[in-house]
């Protein structure tokens, strides 16, 4: 797993869109979990502020990431959140420890 990338998303939803926001997140997981390299992909919701949401992925590969970034239901869901996300920052980090 040495050239393994992993990602961390942050998304924090409207406080009107949160229920929203948050079915669409779930509904990604299935067909990211069944992605060719597609390690782990893990979904939180902060228990201060039920707004936040990480993702923590973990991919075989960059290259890899990068079609699950290009697949029909990362669209599906860019389309059915717009104007829903109050933040979205995503952090692409490698395993140093």
């Amino acid at each position: 797993m040495g050239n393994t990338l992993t990602i961390v998303a942050h998304i924090e939803a409207h406080p009107d869109n949160l229920d929203l926001v948050r079915n669409e997140l779930l509904r990604l997981i299935a067909p990211t979990r069944a992605e060719e390299g597609c390690i782990q992909y893990d979904l939180h919701q902060d228990n201060e502020n039920p707004c936040v949401f990480k993702f923590f992925e973990l991919w075989e590969s960059r290259d890899l990431w990068q079609t699950h970034m290009r697949s029909p239901h990362l669209d599906a869901y860019a389309k059915a959140t717009e104007g829903a996300v109050k933040e979205f920052v995503l952090n692409e980090m490698s395993r140093i420890g």
